[in-house]
């Protein structure tokens, strides 16, 4: 290789580690992966990096090295609570003996201003770039500044920058006494429960009465799925939770409309509800064995098109709590008329005529009427989940919700702030023991750099969203906080490339709004996660999960490792097969048969399987939880049980029980990697949630399960 290119290929690596772009990994077989030149000049450029071609390389290094030291200030500063209140700025070395002026807008509107004179602001480093010596400069903060998003804007010697001052506790909310430690609840998927009423999908009425029923058995909480807002009626329909149209706005498909505000004033809606039809289709939806998304919503969308035209037309766009919602919601109308435009043009937005397509929508371009609809739709939802989640907690109870690494490439969120988003770039996994060819997850991963510049508007504001209704809530992949997996369109999996984010500034956000709303954080941390993302998730107060069938091991002194304390503790999660189907060691050859797991780690995964089946099986039959010679039912009840009552017993600060576990579900909700070959996410419960209520096993399970967890024997 001659020696220009090699000195190319080294720049063209130097400049990706100052990107933030790891340029290798190891992979399952600990095999070092280097990126390849090409994956590298397609993530810079998405990251921003001024290259046409390789030949930029050297002059697109050197305005990366001056780039951080040509503005005064980070575009966020992050201060702890508790910690030095202080403000770090990078001057060149001759004018660093200027007077700064400072200007600080509290997020409560409230303007500070101050001069910090030469002598009050202290040098802590100095460094030569380009011949060009710069100063590192400390200033002090007010010692009296409240926790909040706040604007610094500075000025020196005609030099102005300005900061996102994010003043945040250093940890997440975590309630205090007895509560709060040991908590428990049980998970089901909303979309899955089954009742009486229903139209073939659960609502927020099914998910009331789920959580009505935990509570009197001494839970704390029910643990669901995202319930975003997604593409119903109109193509591309995706039934994943994890690919919403938006994370900022919920799914009204969950809408409970028998409970609708005026429903009984809608003659139209009423008499849609009473059409013999609609409820034979309506009973027929209700009794398929799997969600049929796209029908119910068909079945639904009319009632709640009636709905809304009365509500418009009689005045509701008046009332003070719609009013209250469109000022905590200023973007929904925003959101309602692009939903609009998708059904008008009947196709995703980048293949609309370019005035809409690049944001800018006028009313020829929507049906009105059926912008109505989902303006109605939003509030009608919120409003019920509002309602919902505040009975729930004058019961002590909480909703358990999860907050998605993605969002759709052709839903709202990505069109209204797509310099957020890296485009022509999917967000992923390299190889691992399940998926060897790794996963594209197919979405557009957020830009490290535009979130900074924008103040994390739009983290701040898919957070929030959830944490107005969750005390508990989830966070998908929280080693995206610290760095996500990147491939560049049309690359294979196996070759993309780790782009790391500015974590503490998003530990920041989440700290903050989980005080806000009192409520805990939990990140999602399974699989292969670096040491330094567990330990930040420590350091802030996340709580980890302890997933028990990962965490089995052939050892019948202890065949379940050890917790970490205060971990919010299952026996699986939704994307893994129930117990039943563990136990039983089905899910290994399921896996084999749909191609995700190779013949030889499918050979490994059913010895390592039956080595942990025998040392639990000895150490519960040491221990009289488990009689010899049970039938195959009786034997995965009683392991079930003796699990739960260790995790239960345990130091983990939240257990959740998978419903489906405790009549021996086999079948899972979701099959990783799969598409077509299986029903992913459309798979109803067993039973219907007056069923499962009146089931002795389930409750007797769930009160030993709160004994234990209440400290009683």
């Amino acid at each position: 290789m001659p020696a220009t290119r090699e000195g190319r290929l080294r720049g063209l690596r130097e400049l990706a580690r100052l990107y933030g772009v790891q340029t290798a990994y190891y992979d399952v077989e600990r095999q070092r992966r280097r990126a390849t030149p090409e994956v590298l000049m397609v993530v810079l450029q998405a990251l921003g990096a001024p290259l046409a071609s390789a030949a930029d390389v050297p002059a697109a290094l050197r305005a990366r090295r001056r780039e951080p030291w040509q503005r005064m200030v980070e575009p966020v500063t992050v201060v702890w609570q508790g910690g030095e209140t202080a403000v770090e700025l990078r001057r060149a070395a001759g004018g660093a003996g200027a007077p700064v002026d400072a200007r600080l807008t509290l997020e409560s509107d409230t303007v500070r201003e101050w001069r910090w004179a030469a002598d009050a602001l202290v040098a802590v480093d100095t460094a030569d770039v380009d011949g060009q010596r710069y100063v590192v400069q400390r200033g002090a903060l007010p010692a009296d500044l409240p926790l909040g998003y706040h604007r610094l804007a500075l000025e020196s010697a005609g030099e102005r920058a300005e900061s996102l001052l994010l003043h945040a506790p250093r940890r997440a909310y975590a309630p205090r006494g007895e509560a709060g430690a040991r908590a428990w609840g049980v998970f089901l998927p909303v979309y899955a429960m089954r009742s009486a009423r229903n139209w073939g999908c659960g609502d927020l009425a099914d998910l009331e009465a789920l959580m009505g029923w935990t509570a009197g058995l001494g839970g704390a909480m029910v643990a669901t799925l995202p319930l975003l807002a997604a593409f119903l009626g109109e193509d591309p329909f995706e039934p994943s939770p994890y690919a919403p149209v938006s994370r900022l706005f919920w799914n009204e498909l969950f809408a409970d409309l028998e409970h609708a505000p005026g429903l009984a004033q809608c003659p139209a809606a009423l008499a849609l509800l009473h059409a013999p039809e609609l409820q034979a289709r309506q009973a027929e939806l209700r009794e398929a064995p799997l969600v049929d998304y796209q029908a119910v919503a068909a079945l639904r969308r009319p009632v709640l098109a009636a709905l809304a035209e009365r509500f418009f037309a009689c005045g509701g766009g008046a009332r003070p709590e719609y009013q209250a919602f469109l000022a905590a919601q200023p973007q929904v109308e925003d959101y309602a008329r692009f939903r609009a435009t998708t059904e008008r043009f009947g196709a995703p937005w980048p293949t609309w005529p370019e005035r809409p397509r690049q944001g800018e929508l006028t009313e020829g371009d929507y049906d009105p009427a059926a912008a109505r609809y989902h303006l109605y739709a939003q509030w009608l939802t919120e409003q019920q989940l509002a309602a919902l989640a505040e009975r729930a907690r004058g019961g002590r109870g909480r909703l358990y919700l999860d907050l998605p690494l993605g969002v759709h490439a052709d839903g709202y969120d990505v069109w209204r702030e797509r310099g957020t988003f890296a485009l022509g770039i999917a967000g992923g996994a390299p190889p691992d023991p399940f998926f060897m060819g790794g996963q594209n997850w197919g979405f557009p991963p957020l830009h490290p750099e535009a979130m900074r510049e924008r103040g994390y508007r739009y983290f701040r504001a898919c957070v929030q969203h959830h944490l107005a209704h969750a005390g508990v809530l989830r966070v998908d992949h929280v080693m995206g906080l610290h760095r996500l997996y990147w491939i560049p369109r049309g690359v294979d999996a196996r070759d993309g490339v780790y782009v790391r984010y500015h974590a503490d500034e998003l530990y920041a956000v989440l700290c903050l709004e989980s005080h806000r709303h009192e409520a805990m954080i939990v990140g999602e941390d399974l699989g292969t996660v670096p040491r330094s993302v567990r330990a930040a998730m420590a350091r802030h107060g996340l709580r980890r999960m302890y997933v028990g069938q990962f965490e089995l091991r052939p050892r019948a002194d202890e065949p379940l490792a050890p917790m970490v304390p205060g971990a919010a503790a299952s026996l699986n999660t939704h994307d893994m097969y129930p117990f039943a189907a563990f136990w039983r060691g089905l899910d290994v050859p399921d896996r084999q048969r749909l191609g995700v797991l190779e013949p030889g780690m499918a050979q490994a995964e059913q010895q390592s399987r039956e080595a942990v089946r025998a040392a639990l099986l000895a150490h519960l039959h040491g221990s009289g939880e488990v009689a010899v010679g049970e039938d195959q039912d009786a034997e995965a009840h009683a392991v079930l049980a003796a699990l739960l009552r260790r995790l239960s017993a345990r130091n983990a600060g939240i257990v959740l029980v998978n419903l489906e576990d405790l009549w021996l579900e086999t079948e899972p909700q979701n099959v990783p990697g799969t598409w077509r070959e299986r029903p992913n996410w459309r798979r109803k419960a067993q039973y219907r949630l007056d069923q499962i209520m009146r089931l002795p096993r389930v409750s007797d399970e769930l009160r030993q399960v709160n004994q234990l967890r209440r400290g009683e024997t």
